[in-house]
């Protein structure tokens, strides 16, 4: 096995330390560089507390590579007795070697701590990483130094190691976990596909961030970290009143693109916030379109029914096409209100004044497929008849557009690529030769047909590798959004959206460990496209409850929402103590404590607790990812409109039997 990197290293290994967690007694030491990004995330997961455990070897002069001894953190000092007899070494010999060494150590622990003590390890479980293990030299110094400290119990814990000195090492420490230990070894960088040195600024921030999570000599969270003292400086308070967003209002100012994100699927803070948000854009701002993470089709209903079309009865009704999982992220209380709140407020206006609704996203296929025949056949029946023969390439596959995107990605003659793409190109000439763009039902017909074309390569691409997919769907994401701006632009009505999607995909990718993947996402482009001319929005909860699934495709529950991890932004945020509030991230005081990195935690409509660190958490620079972060601390699931049996009852507490 091969690690991606560090950080990747100390996820895995923090796994098998997972019945340390959440102990008040243990400590998460770090050799020095390479050791400190495997450590912060075993830190993290553990909640325990983080240091560095500075070792530097003696060497021997004009031997340098033999070591006859070591010096570490808190002035301790470890002789190789054998060595300084053999070579009969005196204090001429060691002194100067041991006063430079201490000079270089001292630098360290300055520039790392940065003013921070080092934490007191006495008759504590004191767990020393490092990124691996090939003499362990430096590993066995740290732990003989460390025992000088008098800690209760030393661990040792490395992602990989060679099996002699993983062996060897059991005889001095009192655990030692290696993860892997192949053969042959070769070099500790040799089982990473990222081995790049650990520079000292990033050994600081991590430092950094950790403190800002843990603090106190024993490791015990206060109340409020520095971090937080200082966001509480900044904050706009929410009292759950309209005028919560006055100054969110002006710092939109005239910008036309609004992008109100969520962090999970399934909380209804975050909708009923956005509802609110948007509500005051329509009726103060002039906005005119909400478009949301939803299937073109499924949303054009709810579009009809807001601008007047009297085919469905009601908002409840309008929503009924969402009927692929998860249904509950748009047939649910908040959007029905909203929907029916919006039909209200557009049978008030002129026509040319009203609000559309839209979706963004390319799941549907075989519906999109259904609505270009559905137009063509009312249109241009011999059309309709070239669209049939061109669609029928899926039929092989009904309605299994996974099974599709298997077979193609393998077998090219299995794919459908030209048809969709010619049948684009026949729909995209119609709409230009008699202006789709005032034609709503050609414009929807269009959209329809170049969502078939995406969606086909993107189910062809998920075989591919996760970033394939996800860069081509918010890619579809971004082509109709502009599609519709440039609609209103052709008809002299310029747009004003607001997008409604999750934080995933509405914060800055380039500011988050998805962008360092290779991952792109709407809320970059739309900054790239649009520049100043776009505001986004974040939403973050520390804890409470979540409508979502266990799997795909399962029915909804109501979930708890464990507290936020440490070295998390929702964990710094729960720490001011406030309820709920707003940040203005461009605020320049906030940087140093925004800018991160930290965690940021991502629940969609799957959620795993379980697997809580790897499953729904990423690293985030947050004031680079968002222009406003808006935090509600406890946060309740969103209410389905057919919230099933399982929904109703609660998960038992963690406690439960026993209720301690």
């Amino acid at each position: 096995m091969k690690f991606r990197d560090r950080r990747h290293a100390g996820q895995a290994l923090a796994i098998a330390l997972s019945r340390y967690a959440g102990r008040d007694d243990v400590v998460v030491l770090a050799l020095p560089r390479g050791g400190v990004p495997v450590a912060f995330e075993v830190a993290r997961s553990l909640r325990a507390p983080l240091d560095v455990f500075l070792v530097r070897k003696l060497g021997v002069p004009g031997h340098e590579e033999l070591a006859m001894g070591a010096i570490a953190s808190g002035g301790v000092r470890v002789m190789n007795d054998e060595i300084v007899r053999a070579l009969r070494l005196d204090k001429t010999h060691i002194e100067p070697v041991a006063a430079s060494e201490q000079r270089e150590l001292a630098r360290r622990e300055t520039a790392y701590r940065e003013g921070r003590s080092d934490v007191d390890v006495r008759g504590r479980v004191v767990i020393i990483i490092d990124d691996g293990l090939a003499t362990g030299a430096t590993m066995r110094a740290a732990v003989k130094a460390l025992r000088m400290r008098q800690p209760r119990q030393v661990v040792v814990a490395v992602p990989v190691g060679a099996e002699d000195t993983c062996k060897a090492l059991r005889r001095e420490a009192d655990e030692v976990i290696c993860l892997h230990t192949p053969e042959p070894f070769g070099g500790v960088g040799a089982w990473y596909d990222d081995f790049s040195q650990t520079g000292d600024d990033e050994v600081r921030q991590l430092l950094a961030a950790s403190a800002g999570a843990v603090v106190g000599t024993h490791g015990s969270p206060s109340k409020r970290s520095r971090a937080s003292q200082r966001l509480l400086q900044h904050v706009l308070p929410m009292a759950g009143a309209d005028a919560d967003f006055d100054v969110l209002l002006q710092r939109i100012g005239d910008a036309p693109v609004v992008l109100l994100g969520e962090a999970s699927h399934g909380t209804d803070e975050f909708y009923r916030t956005r509802a609110d948000i948007t509500r005051r854009l329509i009726t103060e701002r002039g906005f005119n379109a909400v478009a949301v993470e939803a299937d073109w089709p499924d949303a054009y209903r709810v579009n009809r029914f807001v601008r007047g079309d009297d085919e469905d009865a009601d908002a409840d009704a309008a929503l009924s096409g969402f009927l692929r999982f998860p249904t509950w992220m748009w047939r649910n209380e908040v959007v029905r209100d909203f929907v029916g709140w919006l039909r209200q407020h557009n049978d008030g206006v002129a026509e040319s004044q009203r609000v559309g609704f839209y979706g963004l996203d390319l799941y549907s296929l075989h519906g999109s497929i259904a609505a270009v025949l559905d137009y063509l056949h009312q249109t241009d029946p011999e059309a309709a008849q070239r669209a049939r023969y061109r669609y029928s390439c899926f039929d092989h596959f009904g309605e299994d557009v996974q099974a599709y995107g298997y077979a193609a990605s393998f077998d090219l003659s299995q794919s459908c690529e030209d048809e969709v793409v010619a049948q684009l190109r026949e729909i995209s000439r119609a709409a230009s030769r008699i202006d789709g763009h005032r034609d709503d039902d050609l414009f929807f017909a269009e959209q329809n047909a170049r969502l078939v074309r995406n969606a086909e390569a993107y189910y062809r691409s998920m075989f591919r590798g996760r970033v394939s997919s996800w860069n081509l769907r918010d890619t579809h994401m971004m082509e109709t959004l502009q599609a519709l701006i440039d609609r209103g632009e052709q008809r002299g009505r310029p747009l004003k959206v607001a997008v409604w999607a999750h934080n995933s995909h509405l914060g800055d990718a380039r500011a988050t460990e998805m962008g360092e993947r290779g991952e792109l996402n709407l809320g970059q482009l739309v900054r790239e496209h649009h520049a100043a001319r776009s505001v986004l929005v974040g939403f973050s909860t520390y804890e409470g409850t979540v409508t979502a699934a266990t799997n795909w495709d399962e029915p909804a529950q109501r979930r708890r929402v464990r507290p936020g991890m440490a070295g998390s932004y929702e964990k710094l945020f729960h720490e001011t103590g406030l309820s709920r509030f707003q940040l203005d991230l461009a605020n320049p005081a906030l940087e140093a404590d925004l800018r991160g990195p930290l965690l940021q935690r991502a629940i969609g409509v799957i959620y795993r607790p379980e697997t809580e660190r790897l499953s729904h958490y990423f690293n985030a620079r947050l004031s680079d990812q968002f222009d406003w972060m808006i935090h509600v601390d406890q946060t309740r699931a969103l209410g389905p409109l057919e919230p099933g049996v399982r929904w109703h009852h609660d998960e038992p507490p963690e406690t439960w039997p026993s209720g301690i």
